[in-house]
């Protein structure tokens, strides 16, 4: 089972746009995944999810967790790194059941002209202590509000190709 995080909690974010377009293409090519913001984590989650509680609306993304074997993260920038409700997000997920030797493709996304190349790095370090092997193709789409058209769908040629060519690789990963 495939698994596409949209990385932050920001409403109606280019995160979740980025992670639909990538669900509807992976589709194009057969593939069924579901999607998971981080807008639908509950909002006590530091309360009540972390440090041994379990809260009911979380047992259903833990559950969706641990089922999954590949994940494509979708990671906004911020402040020079991944949001900090990813991590979070993260810690309250079952160790070692959510990640341990599963797979994983990295998305970066900013509005500046680095595509969360840091971001995307400091994630890749979390990832390698979970056992979570990431896929070494790992995409950074730059100057993000210019990449979506009215469809909220990727339009320009070169990102096309660049996720395209991700996606096969990520499929046969």
């Amino acid at each position: 089972m495939v698994t596409i995080i949209s990385g932050t909690n920001r409403p109606n974010s280019n995160t979740l746009k980025v992670a639909k377009y990538y669900q509807h293409s992976l589709a194009k090519k057969g593939l069924d995944t579901h999607l998971l913001s981080l807008t639908e984590l509950p909002d006590d989650l530091i309360i009540s999810d972390l440090y041994g509680k379990r809260s009911p609306e979380f047992e259903k993304i833990q559950e969706l967790m641990t089922r999954s074997t590949k994940f494509l993260f979708i990671i906004p920038e911020y402040n020079g790194s991944f949001p900090g409700v990813l991590k979070t997000f993260i810690d309250a997920c079952t160790f070692p059941d959510s990640f341990y030797e599963k797979k994983a493709c990295l998305v970066g996304i900013s509005s500046g002209k680095y595509g969360n190349i840091r971001g995307i790095d400091h994630f890749g370090g979390v990832c390698s202590y979970l056992h979570l092997h990431v896929m070494p193709l790992r995409l950074h789409i730059p100057s993000i509000r210019t990449e979506l058209d009215e469809n909220n769908a990727l339009y320009k040629e070169d990102t096309l190709k660049f996720t395209a060519d991700q996606m096969n690789k990520f499929i046969l990963f």
